[in-house]
């Protein structure tokens, strides 16, 4: 089964004591997010190759799309659909010439100015935030608001995932600035209906992307 970069809902895993990998993202696809980045700090390598294997295959049955966060020796192992990367990551150009020209690379930026590079050097799409400042991610940076989106919109012209202590009420700002999709962690892995929490803040995108 193909899959085609849907971007309305993207689920970042977060490591819990409770709930797998394979859990999170299983409930993620179900309710409607279209990629899933696996993110697990602190695991071997070993561990994330393991995990980033069952998690492709899953992400290939469903028709949906899986990306390994800052490894791209990991991706081409597990033949993920690619990567993410952060600003201390390998430079996105040099992603590129490692995993192809098919491959789904993302980068996050915080400045029109590192959106206008990561375009130039090949990025699939941006992450943008952090939107509204959030615990989940201890290199998230200072919050720069749904402002920040419209004006990295106008600037270049990926697709844009804003990231960053993101509810459903703060769907239609996001929309309305030119945000393509959002991405939460939280929201869904913590959530006590991961399936649920995922299919409503799917449908609020899809809604605010329809209304603007």
């Amino acid at each position: 089964m193909s899959a085609v970069l849907d971007l309305s809902l993207y689920v970042i895993t977060e490591p819990l004591p409770d709930r797998s990998p394979l859990e999170i993202a299983a409930a993620a696809y179900a309710g409607g997010a279209g990629v899933v980045q696996y993110r697990h700090k602190g695991a071997t390598t070993r561990e994330l190759f393991l995990w980033a294997q069952q998690l492709a295959a899953l992400a290939r049955d469903r028709g949906k799309l899986l990306i390994i966060n800052d490894r791209v020796d990991l991706a081409q192992a597990a033949r993920a659909a690619g990567v993410h990367l952060g600003p201390d990551d390998l430079p996105v150009s040099a992603a590129r010439r490692v995993l192809g020209p098919t491959a789904v690379i993302g980068a996050s930026v915080s400045t029109v100015e590192e959106a206008i590079e990561a375009e130039a050097e090949g990025a699939s799409y941006l992450g943008v935030g952090c939107i509204y400042g959030t615990r989940s991610k201890d290199d998230a940076g200072e919050a720069v608001g749904p402002a920040r989106v419209a004006e990295i919109r106008a600037a270049v012209g990926l697709p844009l995932v804003a990231i960053g202590g993101i509810t459903a009420a703060q769907i239609p700002e996001l929309a309305a600035a030119g945000a393509d999709g959002i991405a939460v962690i939280t929201a869904v892995t913590r959530a006590r209906h991961m399936k649920l929490a995922a299919r409503e803040l799917a449908r609020a995108m899809t809604a605010a992307k329809a209304g603007r």
